[in-house]
């Protein structure tokens, strides 16, 4: 069944405001309904003194007639934080975006509103760290993006922290920031596999026009799915026992949302987690010095093993330089 008929009004507006060369059919095939249907909604919101025109496709003739947003304070506030943290800011492409977006909704505030911002403490302020270098994000960022809404290879002059630079062909899936920097994941011709790629070792981009059919199934949720941070590999359940003051600082937040928590009587806590790889929860173990002992897998027993003596040949030999 096709919608209210005071519903399919609205709806054929907001579809007038934001799309172009509607025509009866394509209309009454979004809002489920006849060709007939939509000509007499049609005459009804021109009664209504709504100006509709037909030129390749029905318009209107002006969306002056629409009320702007009317934000509350609060939504004002939530929408004026998340665009002046955004990290989109560093890309180049959607820092002036973001400020015109910004001068719309403060030129649309109700009277309310403006004078209630006039007396208002900004209390809660957010700050996401960067590592992304803006010339280079401003250079190459639209171009990912392009690649991977038009569907196109892109080749690569990429400086690898393993392989070092090399030159390659990928099939860009998506763009995603996550953790300090902008990635973007494609599938890599050079490697034949699924690759993250950190957007600032990118040293050179080109468009190419061959175009690539995308794997099933690749989103950010089913390809981090199970990583600490950006790490993949085989599942390895990690377990760890905090004492101390780190007990309580890793009991008391979420680090990975299929982790598992068990307090003992003396204070400590002992961690239990599945993740894809172990650098990455290797180096956060690290940061706990002696307040974290790592109980499974052997493996990362054994690498803590290694840089322990690491550090004693090189800090206890008495040689500022090392051995």
């Amino acid at each position: 069944m096709g919608m209210a008929k005071y519903d399919r009004l609205l709806f054929i507006l907001n579809l007038l405001r934001t799309r172009r060369n509607l025509t009866a059919a394509l209309i009454a095939k979004e809002c489920g309904v006849t060709e007939r249907s939509i000509y007499r909604d049609v005459l009804a919101l021109s009664e209504a003194n709504i100006p509709i025109y037909y030129h390749n496709g029905y318009k209107l003739a002006s969306d002056l007639f629409l009320p702007a947003l009317n934000f509350d304070f609060d939504e004002y506030t939530c929408l004026k934080l998340a665009l002046e943290s955004s990290p989109l800011h560093k890309t180049g492409k959607y820092d002036g975006v973001l400020k015109r977006i910004g001068a719309k909704v403060e030129s649309g505030l109700s009277q309310a509103v403006k004078e209630r911002r006039k007396n208002a403490v900004d209390a809660t302020h957010i700050d996401i760290e960067t590592s992304i270098e803006e010339k280079r994000a401003a250079r190459f960022y639209g171009v990912i993006e392009r690649a991977v809404s038009e569907r196109r290879c892109l080749r690569l002059e990429y400086d690898s922290v393993e392989s070092g630079e090399t030159s390659r062909v990928v099939e860009p899936h998506f763009i995603i920031f996550r953790g300090r920097a902008f990635y973007f994941v494609a599938y890599c011709r050079l490697r034949k596999e699924l690759r993250t790629f950190r957007l600032e070792r990118v040293q050179n981009i080109d468009l190419l026009e061959e175009h690539f059919t995308p794997q099933q199934g690749v989103t950010p949720d089913s390809y981090f799915e199970g990583s600490w941070e950006l790490g993949g590999g085989e599942p390895v359940e990690v377990v760890i026992r905090f004492t101390g003051h780190s007990a309580k600082r890793v009991g008391s937040v979420m680090h990975h949302p299929k982790e598992t928590k068990q307090k003992g009587r003396n204070g400590d806590l002992v961690y239990r987690v599945t993740v894809r790889g172990m650098e990455e929860i290797q180096r956060w173990v690290l940061g706990f010095g002696d307040e974290a002992r790592v109980l499974e897998p052997k493996r990362m027993r054994d690498n803590l093993a290694r840089i322990g003596r690491y550090y004693v040949d090189t800090y206890c030999s008495g040689n500022p330089g090392g051995k």
